[in-house]
């Protein structure tokens, strides 16, 4: 018969033993790791080429001496910064060492076009600023280097960007970016920036950025011609609106004085009217007559005796009062 292992498991107050060591095994461990965490965690290293910004409770500090050092755990935050030199092209990927035309044309002072390409080398002074003051610090430096580049080239003839004066070109587009970073203020240093290249484009690229700026010309033209017709119709417009208004204005104010003396007119009349009601009728009636008859040309008047007279007026009125009167049969 063979021998067979046979587990004796604990049973009773013997398992409840055994349970009991076996959670005290794990408290312990769980204890050691968490004093492992504890103790890694609590200390970290800067290389010699680095700066660390320690943050507190939202609060950040730098820490700029090279070595071991210690941190809260759970509490502060440490965030390496490489404090060495770095760099960027423009106008060309450094991969390939093609053209980036976007970056690389550029007009100068005498509408020449030119290639140039640059070399930006830059550092972070300020490891705080740098990762805290904006989003993307080197993409706000490249924006600033490539604005002050074309500003500079654009002031310059095409012989000196080519080649007597770059020497100066690079100086002054450094005074231009340096001003312009301590104006952003965002942690980043600018250490030299340096032409790899100046040279004529090829005549594809000349002859379409040429259509470019014909058209841009042209626009601009356009804007321009507008504008000036605008600048002289408007005048003109608000002349003729005035001009418009004022006779307006004297056409309100004239017809309201006739309607103010016609209501005077007959506010008297009606005195005169409630004084004298038949002498005011007569009266009213020989003034319109008055009004109407000198219109007319000749009365013809009709008794039904077969006899027509007619009076011409115009003598009646034009001789005072003396007038020839003849009878048709």
């Amino acid at each position: 018969m063979e021998d067979k292992n046979v587990y004796d498991f604990p049973s009773g107050k013997n398992l409840r033993g055994y349970l009991k060591k076996f959670s005290k095994i794990v408290l312990l461990l769980v204890l050691i790791i968490l004093a492992s965490i504890v103790i890694f965690g609590s200390f970290y290293t800067i290389k010699e080429q680095e700066q660390a910004v320690v943050t507190t409770f939202g609060r950040a500090k730098t820490v700029s001496a090279a070595g071991l050092h210690f941190k809260i755990p759970l509490i502060q935050r440490v965030e390496k910064v490489d404090t060495t030199i770095h760099g960027f092209p423009i106008g060309y990927n450094e991969d390939t060492n093609v053209y980036v035309d976007d970056e690389a044309m550029m007009i100068t002072r005498d509408f020449n076009f030119v290639n140039v390409d640059f070399y930006v080398e830059y550092k972070v002074s300020d490891p705080v600023k740098a990762l805290y003051a904006s989003q993307k610090p080197i993409t706000i430096l490249k924006n600033i280097a490539q604005s002050s580049i074309r500003m500079v080239v654009g002031s310059n003839d095409v012989d000196s960007v080519i080649t007597t004066g770059k020497n100066e070109i690079q100086a002054q587009i450094k005074d231009a970016i340096l001003k312009k970073l301590e104006e952003h203020d965002i942690g980043i240093q600018l250490v030299n920036i340096t032409i790899q290249d100046a040279e004529p484009p090829t005549e594809a690229v000349m002859e379409a950025f040429k259509s470019v700026e014909t058209a841009k010309q042209g626009k601009d033209t356009a804007v321009n011609n507008a504008n000036k017709y605008r600048n002289e119709k408007l005048p003109q417009a608000e002349a003729e609106v005035d001009q418009i208004l004022q006779q307006a204005e004297s056409a309100r104010t004239e017809r309201i004085n006739e309607a103010e003396a016609e209501v005077a007119r007959f506010n008297e009349m009606y005195k005169e009217y409630s004084k004298y009601p038949l002498i005011t009728k007569q009266r009213m009636f020989f003034e319109t007559m008055e009004d109407v008859l000198p219109s007319l040309k000749v009365i013809i008047d009709s008794d039904g005796s077969g006899v027509q007279k007619i009076l011409p007026l115009e003598p009646l009125w034009n001789q005072e009062g003396k007038a020839s009167v003849r009878e048709e049969k």
